[in-house]
């Protein structure tokens, strides 16, 4: 085994991949955010027209693999007449797939809230879209951080799939390694702490955030 060799002649190409891999997930998870506060809500709405597409986009994006709607959306959007870069259609699938997911973390969070203060906020003469920033989503945070924390853990580890489009992030850094040393165990281990130490980071700053979150009570 030689990892001291691997690591001191490739270190700039991992830590490249590395900041790749936080990147697309970074930007993903905060994408998937917006867009799954809005189908949260559109989730629990009584307007059937509302409720049943939200279903069915949660339906489709939980259920099938990443990898298959990573290669959708980049062989799609050519067909579409979009020619972005592989960073943006893997972007672009992340983003759709942690929002699904996301999505179903916010609904279970806002049926925890008790309905009598959308009720109280009403009578007051509160706007729903006012009660939804004020009341229902800061709440709603607070319960669903843990379940938020490991989502983005798992987006991180996902977005080693986006390797498959030509992006290079940390698992194709890896791979491009292996072609150049013929050494993958060293190439493979190494990639595998990396993501182990942004993993535990990740962990280590959610659970700064509940203990916040906690003593702001």
């Amino acid at each position: 085994m030689d990892f001291s060799g691997v690591i001191s002649n490739h270190y700039g190409a991992f830590l490249a991949g590395a900041g790749m891999t936080v990147t697309v997930s970074v930007v993903s998870i905060a994408a998937g955010m917006f867009l799954g506060l809005w189908l949260s809500f559109g989730l629990i709405s009584r307007n059937r027209p509302i409720r049943l597409p939200s279903a069915a986009y949660r339906s489709f994006w939980r259920g099938t693999p990443i990898l298959v709607q990573l290669l959708i959306i980049f062989y799609l959007l050519p067909e579409i007449g979009l020619d972005v870069p592989p960073v943006a259609a893997a972007m672009i699938a992340l983003t759709m797939n942690t929002a699904a997911f996301q999505a179903e973390i916010f609904r279970g969070g806002l049926l925890s809230i008790r309905p009598g203060q959308v009720e109280a906020a009403r009578m007051l003469g509160i706007g729903m879209p006012a009660i939804r920033v004020r009341i229902l989503i800061p709440q709603m945070m607070r319960l669903v951080l843990p379940a938020l924390v490991n989502e983005t853990i798992s987006i991180l580890k996902n977005s080693s799939l986006i390797s498959v489009i030509a992006v290079t992030e940390l698992m194709r850094t890896s791979q491009q390694v292996v072609s150049v040393t013929y050494r993958p165990l060293e190439a493979y281990t190494v990639a595998a702490l990396i993501y182990l130490a942004m993993n535990l980071v990740l962990a280590r700053a959610g659970a700064w955030f509940e203990r916040r979150y906690a003593a702001a009570r």
